[in-house]
């Protein structure tokens, strides 16, 4: 069955033993998806969608009357030169990343049937998603001991490559595979070698989802989005989220072969990218606002580097664990009776004692596995990071 949209191809997929038409559900294989007005006309006078043609009821109007883009594809377009891609069809566009994930298990997860993975600590939307959708959840934590330091292919909270491995061969039913890199709570990048090991493992016919929402805080040649071209198996997320700022306008994207592109533009939402988003995007990626984007993430990194050296000063918190590649670093609180040992129940108070008392908002990460004792705490400007550092001293002389 071909893939309504898609120009078909005489190129060989890879990995070999990957075939997408057998990934996806035959129900939305066959889906002729919703042709709306826009698809057809964009210019003239417009009496199709039954938009209000005396326009908006603000002040601004801005042509919000009238429905955006179903494709907008001059965003498309400078994200795809960001990011080395080779076109727009390698490009869809969510409200969000949780749009794209959720997207993603209904496309390829049969309810009640079929399974994603998961790698604990990591971000909580995943299950959240496959519990609304009906689909099961199997857990493979990443390596939780420091004995062989952090990150890496073997450190703390690196992938278990094997134990990924061993869960695929014990439950075919596994279709998604959800790795968070840099990983969140942990900050943890996953080296491309340990995602390739997945990409390559021909007992696993899915797709691997690469969720890169803070790679903009990483180093060059991190991100997986290079794997693209080789693999037909692999979906890189990303987001305007974290290193570009820009939250509140909820802009996700996923990143892969035209195949899978196409398959989740017949299954999405048709105007689901609203006009303002659209065109705050379109400035994101203009040359003047991708050398600030860079300038604010290199400030954050350094300022990063400077909360991680201060904070080793304080005698009550342990050295931070993780890869340290995102916004944010995770440490420690350490018990009251000097045996150094991460205490979450006193981090719990601590973390209270912060928002409640004294006006500072960090997350307590505790019961995450791997991260017993642990707050997590973003960078913040450098009158934020010295308020901080101030009100850690203090609640921790009297909890």
């Amino acid at each position: 069955m071909t893939i309504l949209g898609l120009t078909p191809s005489s190129l060989p997929v890879q990995p070999a033993h990957f075939d997408i038409e057998k990934v996806i559900r035959p129900n939305i294989l066959a889906l002729h998806p919703y042709r709306c007005a826009r698809d057809d006309y964009n210019d003239g006078i417009l009496l199709d969608a039954n938009e209000n043609s005396l326009g908006a009821s603000i002040p601004s109007d801005n042509g919000y009357h009238r429905y955006p883009d179903p494709s907008l594809p001059a965003v498309k377009e400078r994200i795809a030169a960001l990011r080395g891609l080779p076109g727009i069809d390698h490009i869809a566009l969510g409200v969000g990343s949780d749009e794209i994930t959720d997207l993603l298990m209904r496309v390829c997860v049969v309810p009640s049937k079929e399974k994603i993975l998961v790698t604990p600590p990591t971000y909580g939307m995943y299950s959240v998603c496959a519990a609304v959708n009906d689909v099961g959840v199997v857990k493979v934590p990443l390596e939780l001991s420091g004995a062989n330091g952090e990150s890496g292919v073997n450190g703390r909270f690196s992938l278990r490559v094997d134990a990924v491995k061993q869960a695929i061969d014990a439950d075919p039913s596994i279709k998604l595979i959800f790795l968070c890199s840099p990983g969140n709570p942990t900050g943890t990048l996953i080296p491309l070698e340990s995602i390739k090991a997945i990409l390559d493992y021909p007992a696993f016919k899915g797709i691997v989802v690469v969720d890169e929402a803070y790679i903009d805080f990483s180093p060059e040649g991190s991100s997986a989005v290079e794997l693209i071209k080789d693999y037909a198996n692999v979906c890189v997320m990303q987001t305007l989220s974290k290193g570009f700022g820009l939250a509140g306008i909820r802009l996700g994207m996923a990143l892969a072969q035209p195949p899978l592109i196409q398959i989740l533009f017949n299954t999405k939402a048709p105007y689901n990218i609203a006009s303002p988003t659209a065109a705050l995007a379109y400035e994101a990626y203009s040359p003047e606002s991708l050398a600030t984007m860079r300038s604010k993430t290199d400030t954050l990194n350094a300022s990063r580097t400077k909360l991680l050296q201060t904070l080793s000063t304080l005698p009550d918190l342990g050295p931070a664990i993780g890869g340290n590649c995102a916004n944010f670093i995770m440490v420690p609180v350490l018990a009251k009776d000097g045996s150094g040992k991460p205490d979450s129940v006193r981090a719990q108070k601590v973390y209270k004692a912060l928002a409640e008392e004294n006006g500072v908002v960090v997350r307590f990460r505790g019961s995450e596995p791997g991260c017993e004792g642990c707050l997590r705490i973003t960078i913040g400007s450098e009158e934020e990071l010295e308020t901080v550092v101030q009100k850690f001293r203090d609640v921790l002389k009297v909890l």
